[in-house]
């Protein structure tokens, strides 16, 4: 299985998304204090690839004005993997 790498502001918006709960845009943005337009660009990656999902699942890109309540969860596939991730970086 290939290792995963993920860049300082991936890892962060990682680390801000409870991973049994999910999280909404707007905690994100306050739990990492990354810029909302950065955010949204690193979410709409994640969501991408994959390891992300917006519940409910209905999008597959997140426009701006529905981000921040928009709620965010790691997707069950990934999440053994992504949480090994997050303790090496």
């Amino acid at each position: 299985m290939k290792e995963l790498r993920f860049s300082g502001r991936e890892t962060a918006i990682l680390r801000a998304i409870d991973f049994a709960n999910g999280s909404m845009g707007a905690e994100i943005l306050v739990k990492t204090k990354i810029d909302a337009e950065e955010a949204l660009d690193v979410l709409n990656g994640l969501l991408d690839v994959g390891y992300i999902e917006t519940n409910p699942p209905q999008q597959e890109h997140v426009e701006r004005k529905a981000f921040y309540r928009m709620i965010f969860e790691v997707n069950p596939a990934f999440a053994h993997q992504l949480k090994k991730a997050l303790v090496r970086h």
